[in-house]
């Protein structure tokens, strides 16, 4: 226990103190009777009784003296706030994370199955910042890096419902207003120049998650979980490889995900990327389970930051309170006692 103004012990201290002195001084100073005849007087202090009820008196007195000088110091105590000192390491994983996935329709099924399993980790994370960018010509930034993870499980399953409709219509109703609504959701802003350029822009996509970063120059753990099939339907401004080098300059690590439709081409390709970021590349039937892939990618790249120290000054000021009510208990039973 600590004490935010410890001076009051010392003024409660020399208070006692002085008090002490004082009634050392009195108690010294009291005498016998004085004039009259001491003869009935020495009668009465002779008798045992009277002997018997005389120690009492003194001894109670002196517990009230006691309790008075406990109480008192009790008083200055709690002036000095007693107090106790938490200090807290808030230690948190210093990452971003990205999930970038292709939305074109042959990647679906991967990109559920990996969302399913992302869901329990973003409920652990801790301090880390987590977005979501989609794209299939265009790209479109879902979620910017935020750390408010029940709003990105929300986008998450937002997510996951817009996959499975638009490979169940029977279940949603084929244009109806939920299905509207769900199918605009993954695809609104991701066809953007479709007629000109193409689909499934891999390298722009993965290119645009890279420079979605924020403070790219601060020292922070930066990864990217990339979900595609790898396979080019248009005219990119940056091929996989270019923009996993782009990913690799700016220290973004990249893990991706393949589908099991891929080419060998594709596959090769993809896996040499994110390789050279110092990532892993799984592919969907070779890997086991989803959880195991989303596992092994937080796992690699956890990097634990120690945070500043929070100190917390916590109130005690129950044992001064005890102390004062205790003596002010005693004091008054034995005044009572004493009386009688």
């Amino acid at each position: 226990m600590e004490l935010r103004y410890s001076v009051f012990v010392y003024i409660g201290l020399a208070v006692v103190a002085v008090l002490l002195v004082f009634l050392f001084v009195k108690f010294k100073k009291q005498k016998g009777y004085k004039g009259g005849k001491k003869v009935v007087n020495t009668l009465i202090e002779d008798e045992p009784y009277f002997k018997k009820r005389q120690k009492l008196y003194k001894l109670y007195s002196g517990f009230i003296a006691a309790a008075m000088l406990v109480g008192i110091f009790g008083s200055f105590l709690m002036l000095a706030r007693p107090i106790k000192i938490q200090r807290i390491n808030k230690q948190q994983y210093n990452r971003d994370i990205m999930l970038c996935i292709d939305i074109s329709t042959s990647v679906d099924y991967l990109n559920m199955k990996v969302i399913g399993e992302l869901k329990d980790t973003v409920e652990s994370l801790k301090g880390e910042r987590f977005g979501i960018l989609i794209f299939n010509t265009s790209s479109v930034l879902l979620t910017p890096l935020t750390d408010d993870y029940e709003f990105i499980i929300e986008q998450l399953d937002n997510v996951e419902k817009s996959l499975k409709m638009r490979n169940d219509y029977s279940n949603y109703g084929y244009l109806s207003d939920n299905w509207m609504y769900l199918n605009e959701y993954i695809s609104a802003g991701t066809l953007v120049g479709n007629e000109e350029r193409g689909s499934s822009l891999i390298g722009d996509g993965l290119a645009t998650a890279v420079y979605d970063f924020t403070d790219l120059d601060q020292d922070r753990s930066r990864i990217i979980i990339f979900t595609t099939d790898n396979d080019l339907a248009g005219e990119s401004i940056v091929t996989t490889t270019e923009a996993c080098a782009i990913a690799k300059k700016n220290n973004v690590t990249v893990y991706g995900v393949g589908t099991k439709e891929m080419t060998d081409e594709n596959l090769l390709e993809m896996k040499a990327g994110v390789e050279s970021t110092g990532g892993s590349f799984f592919l969907e039937e070779e890997s086991g389970s989803f959880k195991q892939i989303v596992e092994k990618i937080n796992n690699e790249s956890k990097t634990l930051l120690k945070g500043e120290t929070e100190i917390n000054k916590i109130e005690r000021p129950f044992f001064p309170l005890l102390i004062l009510i205790l003596s002010i208990s005693t004091m008054v039973v034995f005044m009572k006692v004493t009386k009688r």
